[in-house]
């Protein structure tokens, strides 16, 4: 059965943010012009604006989708009736890292460039991500009670948020650690500190270790 007309441009259309998404990545938003975007794309510029009527929008498309995507996931998991809420934090952040697994390209334009927004979309987006972190910051209050009555549960949370984000900075690709693998360790260091850290099964040690730069 043929596909209908609107199934095709939704994925034309995803395409190209997945395709825009790699290149803000890999060059900045400001170091890729519409051109770039065409040509990764396979597209004319001409046909690309029919899809997209400028680099904004199609930022706005790329940062908005993954913030909806996290928010969506944080709402499945309050909404899970099997998941105790003791055990919520852990999972989320498991699941957390596994999406950022899957959408590094986006996850680092979400980071990095929503700063070049027009005021109105990057309030929109940063207000739901403010909305994800709220939700981390209600499950630390479930462990941890007195954080909240303190008022430190949503630093607590922006610490967490901290190992979090900014594993792409030096997370190498195909490299002998990926977010699979750093997500117990994650869980055991925020969770136990330092002494709660065990070696993952099966990860070799390289043969020279060199700091990252200061």
């Amino acid at each position: 059965m043929a596909r209908s007309k609107a199934a095709t441009y939704d994925d034309q259309r995803e395409s190209i943010l997945t395709k825009a998404a790699d290149l803000f990545a890999q060059r900045g938003y400001h170091g890729t012009s519409m051109n770039d975007v065409a040509e990764a794309s396979g597209l004319s510029k001409a046909t690309l604006y029919h899809y997209y009527r400028d680099k904004d929008q199609i930022l706005v498309n790329i940062a908005e989708g993954h913030v909806t995507r996290l928010h969506d996931l944080v709402v499945e998991i309050e909404a899970d009736p099997s998941l105790p809420p003791a055990a919520r934090l852990e999972v989320l952040i498991v699941r957390f890292l596994q999406a950022y697994a899957r959408a590094q390209s986006s996850h680092r334009v979400l980071t990095e460039d929503v700063k070049f927004l027009p005021e109105a979309d990057r309030e929109r987006i940063v207000s739901r991500e403010r909305a994800v972190v709220r939700a981390f910051a209600d499950a630390v209050a479930v462990l941890r009670p007195d954080l909240r009555a303190e008022g430190l549960d949503m630093a607590v949370s922006m610490l967490l948020f901290g190992m979090l984000n900014w594993m792409f900075t030096w997370l190498r690709p195909n490299g002998r650690l990926d977010h699979t693998t750093i997500a117990p360790m994650v869980c055991e260091l925020f969770f136990h500190g330092l002494q709660g850290i065990t070696v993952p099964k099966g990860v070799k040690a390289p043969r020279k270790v060199r700091p990252p730069r200061a």
